[in-house]
């Protein structure tokens, strides 16, 4: 393949991302904007189930039934941060043609890219213990399957991505984005069940000095905060937007990156709406009513249907949690897939790929279900959420250093606001998961 017109990459692009769908879905070249746009539309819906996956919701879960809804503001804010970062990794795919792990393999040595590689795995894997867990809960809740049975059953999920990859990329986003509707479905139905303020909820999304001056609150906002941007979306993001027949040239290229990051943003806004949706609910539900306590998920399926005085409530808040937890391992399959042959220039079929990263989140929470119990797995989650903590600054420095590159960006290169902009947000994020780390292990 040819070396691309920029001229600070060391070595020709020698390798398609995610070959197998490599610009397999068609754009139309004459039609309206809004035609256009459908036909991009998808890659950002597949990211955005990484923002709402299992792991979010006990954070959620704690800050509306502890503080009501003053930490919407503190959802706000981290999404909007995981739109920029977003933003950036689709450029990065288009503007380049490598997704970030090929972009680290060009720029940094051996041992740098075996490093990087091993943290993301490590990321990966924790990423699916969370989605896991989060599917055995539900399990356990909808159906009273143990959560040892639960945990072995996720594995069979893997007959689902082998028939959709084999169907086409198209129908793997629209299962995808299938289960996006039926979490927002039932969240919906939960929020009007739930009768919240909409005065306070709208007040709830304008940051407040509490945040700050109240030590617990700040706490569970940096949470919040630092579990938000998934590592494993930078990577899979600027991978599956290369799956469009854009045109390769500069011009074809700038729309592509308008599109694509057009497509992101209106879905984290779908991301937004249920991260917001879980803390609403237990803000009108369980903080109303003096419940300040309802941190784990199974608690808060419990209580729902009493004091909703409707199982269904409690019903469709265990489906949305099936559906979160199943979305989710759908794209962590692919991000392990897309960092292991980016970072490692290595390709080995994808169920087996699949199937490794599933043992390797499987074997750990069948071991502790099966020693300690819910309450094991309930901590292997949190410890799931310190794992990503830790990775996800190894993502988002290489991601915007890239971005911020003339010589590897050519025209795409960020504007100098927002280099500024990004390099902000870069340094908040390690800053907070940082301390994150520190209260984990010290505080």
């Amino acid at each position: 393949m040819k070396a691309d017109d920029q001229g600070g990459w060391r070595r020709e692009r020698d390798t398609q991302s995610l070959p197998e769908s490599y610009r397999s879905v068609r754009i139309p070249k004459k039609g309206s904007t809004f035609r256009k746009f459908l036909a991009f539309a998808g890659p950002g819906y597949m990211v955005a189930v990484g923002y709402m996956d299992p792991g979010n919701w006990a954070t959620d879960l704690a800050g509306g039934s502890q503080f009501g809804y003053t930490l919407l503001s503190v959802i706000m804010i981290s999404n909007l941060m995981a739109i920029v970062l977003q933003a950036l990794s689709g450029k990065l795919g288009i503007a380049t043609g490598r997704d970030l792990a090929q972009a680290c393999r060009d720029s940094y040595g051996k041992r740098t890219n075996y490093v990087l590689w091993v943290l993301c795995e490590l990321a990966i894997a924790a990423c699916d213990l969370a989605e896991v867990i989060g599917a055995a809960i539900a399990l356990n809740l909808l159906f009273d399957i143990p959560i040892l049975y639960g945990v072995i059953l996720t594995a069979l999920d893997i007959l689902v991505i082998l028939f959709l990859q084999h169907k086409g990329f198209r129908y793997l986003e629209a299962f995808v984005i299938a289960l996006i509707a039926i979490i927002g479905l039932c969240f919906a139905i939960d929020l009007i069940w739930s009768q919240p303020v909409v005065r306070d909820v709208l007040g709830g999304f304008v940051p407040s000095s509490q945040i700050v001056t109240n030590p617990e609150m700040l706490y569970i906002a940096i949470g919040i905060l630092g579990a938000t941007v998934m590592p494993h979306n930078l990577y899979l993001h600027s991978s599956i937007v290369q799956t469009r027949e854009f045109e390769q040239t500069d011009s074809g290229k700038k729309q592509a990156i308008r599109f694509a990051t057009w497509d992101s943003t209106i879905a984290l806004f779908f991301a937004l709406f249920i991260n917001a949706a879980i803390l609403i609910l237990a803000a009108s539900v369980f903080h109303t009513a003096g419940k300040t306590d309802v941190a784990e998920i199974d608690q808060a399926y419990h209580l729902l249907a009493p004091m909703l005085g409707s199982s269904i409530a409690a019903i469709l808040f265990g489906v949305a949690l099936l559906a979160s937890g199943q979305n989710s391992t759908l794209t962590g399959t692919l991000a392990g897939q897309i960092v292991m042959e980016g970072f490692l220039n290595i390709r080995i079929a994808p169920w087996l790929r699949r199937l490794i990263t599933r043992m390797i989140a499987i074997i750990p929470a069948v071991i502790v279900t099966a020693l300690y119990g819910e309450k094991g797995t309930m901590d292997l989650l949190i410890l799931s959420q310190v794992i990503l903590s830790l990775q996800l600054s190894f993502a988002v420095v290489p991601l915007v250093q890239f971005t911020s590159n003339k010589k590897k960006m050519g025209v795409f290169v960020n504007k100098p606001w927002l280099i500024i902009l990004s390099w902000t947000i870069a340094v908040i994020i390690m800053g907070l998961n940082a301390y994150l780390l520190y209260q984990t292990f010290f505080g």
